[in-house]
C-alpha cells in the first residue's frame, strides 16, 4: 500500500514538473520570438537597412545549381498553401475518425485558420514588395513576413507539440521527430531565400510570427479546454 502510494506521488510530481517545464519553454519561446520579431521589423522598416539581406543573397548565389534548385523547390512545396491545406485536412480526419480526439482537430483548425488570417494582416500592414529578380518563377503577393515560414512553424510546430505530449512515444523518438521537423522548417525558409522570392529577414520574421501565434493559440485553446471540462463535460469530450 505504501509503495503504491509513493508511486502515485512520484508520478504526480513528475507530471507537475513536466507541465511546468513545458509552460516555461512555451513562455520563453513566446518572449524570445516577440523580441526578435520587433527587432527584425525595426531593422527593416524603421532603419531601412538591407545589408543583411543582400549578404545572404550574395552568399547563397554561390550554391546555385540545377540539382540544388530542384531540392529547394521540393522543400518550398512542403510549405506552400496547397500542401499545407491538404496536410491539415488529413491530420484533422486522422484525429476525428481514427484517434477520436475532437479537441486535437479543434486545435488544428483554430491554429491553421487564425495563423493564415494573422499572416495576411501582417503582410498588408508592412506591405513590403518581393525581391525584384526571383531565381525561377516570380511569386505573387507581399513579402514580409514569409507565409511559407510562418505557416510551416505553426503546422510542423503543432505536430511537434502533439508528438511531445504523446507519452506512448519513447523520448528518444520524440526528440528525433522534433529535430527532423525543425530541420524541415529551416529548409523551407532557406528555399524561399535561395529562390529569391523572399528576403532573409522575411523568413526570420515569419519564423518569429509563427512561433508567437502558435504559443498564443495553444494557450487560448488550452484555457477553452479547461473551461469545457468544468462547464461542458457532458457535451465535450476530455
Amino acid at each position: 500500500m505504501l509503495r503504491s502510494t509513493k508511486k502515485v506521488i512520484h508520478k504526480v510530481i513528475a507530471e507537475v514538473a513536466l507541465l511546468a517545464a513545458e509552460t516555461l519553454a512555451g513562455l520563453a519561446l513566446f518572449l524570445v520570438s516577440s523580441i526578435l520579431f520587433f527587432v527584425i521589423a525595426g531593422y527593416v522598416f524603421l532603419a531601412h537597412r538591407s545589408s543583411f539581406d543582400n549578404r545572404v543573397f550574395s552568399y547563397l548565389s554561390g550554391f546555385v545549381s540545377d540539382s540544388n534548385s530542384r531540392l529547394m523547390l521540393f522543400f518550398s512545396i512542403l510549405g506552400n498553401a496547397a500542401f499545407l491545406v491538404t496536410a491539415n485536412l488529413l491530420l484533422i480526419l486522422y484525429f476525428l475518425f481514427i484517434r477520436k480526439r475532437r479537441w486535437y482537430s479543434v486545435r488544428i483548425v483554430s491554429v491553421a485558420l487564425s495563423s493564415v488570417l494573422m499572416m495576411l494582416i501582417l503582410k498588408e500592414w508592412f506591405a513590403r514588395p518581393r525581391p525584384p529578380m526571383p531565381l525561377l518563377d516570380p511569386a505573387i503577393g507581399l513579402s514580409f513576413p514569409s507565409g511559407h515560414a510562418m505557416s510551416s512553424v505553426t503546422f510542423y510546430g503543432l505536430i511537434i507539440f502533439f508528438t511531445w505530449r504523446n507519452r506512448r512515444i519513447k523520448p528518444g523518438y520524440r526528440v528525433a521527430i522534433a529535430a527532423l521537423l525543425v530541420a524541415v522548417v529551416f529548409m523551407i525558409g532557406l528555399s524561399r531565400v535561395y529562390l529569391k522570392v523572399h528576403y532573409a529577414s522575411d523568413v526570420l520574421g515569419g519564423y518569429c510570427a509563427g512561433a508567437i501565434w502558435l504559443c498564443l493559440s495553444l494557450y487560448v485553446i488550452r484555457k477553452i479546454e479547461e473551461y469545457s471540462r468544468k462547464k461542458l463535460q457532458p457535451v465535450v469530450e476530455n
